[in-house]
This record gives C-alpha cells, structure tokens and sequence, in this order.
C-alpha cells in the first residue's frame, strides 16, 4: 500500500452510553482496509467547553494510518458519527459522537471544509492531555503537545476516567 499518512483523530461523547460509543466508533473508524489503529489513547471526563449547558464529556485520541486522502478520511469520519446518530443542531452542543482529524501527516490547510491541523486542538487539554499521554514525543505546528497541555484553559475540569 503506497501513500499511507499518520493521523490524529479525537472522539469524544456525552449523550448516551459515551464509553460504550467510544469503543464501538474506533472499530468502526478502522473497520476498513483504508485504516489501521496504531495507537489508543486512555479516556478523559470533561467539562463541555463553549455551547450550551450540558454533561460532560468523555473524550480520547487515536493515531491511525491510512490511504484515504484527507477529504475521504473527513467522509468517513462522518459517516461514523452518523452511524452513531450524530445530530448537527446547535454549534458546540450535546452529541452522541464528535471525531475531528486534528492532523493528517504534516498537511496544512486552511480549507473552510477541512482546516488542519484542527483549528482549536493546540488550546483543548481534552485532546492535548489524551494525546500526550499516548505519545510523550508528540508535536502540533512544531509544540510538543505534553508542554501545550499546560497552557491550555480547560485542563482544570479534566481527569482520567475510570468507569467501567
């Protein structure tokens, strides 16, 4: 298989049975010759960050590989969170299931349907703190993510989840 790229993706959930769709989801993301598991990140319980009031989140991060271009690899992340009953209703609001491509190898793109690396991810402990713990060595835009963790205003209401 010629052309394979690295990417980080993040899960996260906070309605429904969240760990249970969490697990089902990476499956299904790498239930494809298109796209292998590499590495899993441990879970994380957060608070929602923006958006309206509602519970809080389980979220977790992935490296995958695959031969998907970028676009096909956002489709197929999509039809994942629509098999997991994704509603787009309100911006930032309660969902079954999120999966942003935070990077997809070393692309850069400021595409209004793909923005990478993901717009955000360098200021969300939810996925800096997963991510680090499942790769110490990693960088987003050049930063290693254990030292922009730190920096970020929501690792306060993070903590390992420990449900069952």
């Amino acid at each position: 298989m010629s052309g394979t790229v690295r990417s980080i993706l993040a899960l996260g959930s906070n309605l429904g049975e969240s760990r249970d769709t969490l697990s089902l989801a990476v499956a299904d993301l790498v239930d494809s010759t298109n796209v292998r598991l590499r590495e899993v990140s441990p879970i994380v319980q957060t608070k929602a960050v923006g958006g309206p009031e509602q519970p809080d989140y389980l979220n977790m991060v992935i490296e995958i590989e695959t031969d998907l271009g970028p676009y096909e690899l956002l489709e197929h992340c999509q039809a994942v969170e629509n098999k997991h009953h994704r509603v787009r209703s309100v911006r930032w609001g309660p969902r079954t299931l999120d999966v942003d491509i935070i990077t997809y190898g070393d692309l850069v793109s400021d595409d209004e349907k793909l923005t990478l690396p993901h717009p955000r991810a360098a200021e969300r402990a939810f996925v800096l703190q997963p991510w680090a713990w499942m790769d110490g060595t990693a960088t987003l835009s050049g930063r290693p993510v254990a030292e922009l963790v730190q920096q970020a205003e929501d690792l306060p209401g993070l903590v390992p989840f420990e449900g069952a």
